[in-house]
């Protein structure tokens, strides 16, 4: 239930910051930027975000290893592999959540993506 609550919130970021800067994204494009090229300034500046807040996951779940060992079956207070497999597939999912609107943003004409206010 925390994964998807998490998931459903870096979704709602991602889909409001992509939204933000659908102008910046459409001059880019009219410019001759590749669509991967505008994709991937978009996907930076979300994976620096999720670095940030994976490091400070971390952090937490370090400091959280005993109630983490008792949730978890057979897991040792910080268990390297329970907190790799945990920031990974967050990470991988935050991408994943920030991918899907830039990817529809970036499928509209430029003329459109210039017009919207």
């Amino acid at each position: 239930m925390g994964a998807m609550l998490s998931l459903t919130g870096i979704f709602g970021m991602a889909a409001y910051s992509v939204s933000r800067r659908l102008k910046e994204l459409g001059i880019r494009v009219a410019l001759g930027a590749q669509r991967k090229e505008a994709l991937r300034a978009t996907l930076g500046r979300a994976f620096k975000l999720l670095a940030l807040g994976s490091a400070a996951g971390l952090v937490f779940g370090i400091l959280a290893s005993r109630v983490l060992a008792a949730i978890v079956y057979q897991a040792t207070p910080r268990d390297p592999l329970v907190l790799a497999g945990v920031i990974l597939a967050m990470a991988f999912l935050g991408l994943l959540a920030t991918w899907v609107p830039a990817q529809r943003a970036l499928s509209l004409d430029p003329s459109t993506l210039l017009r919207e206010e």
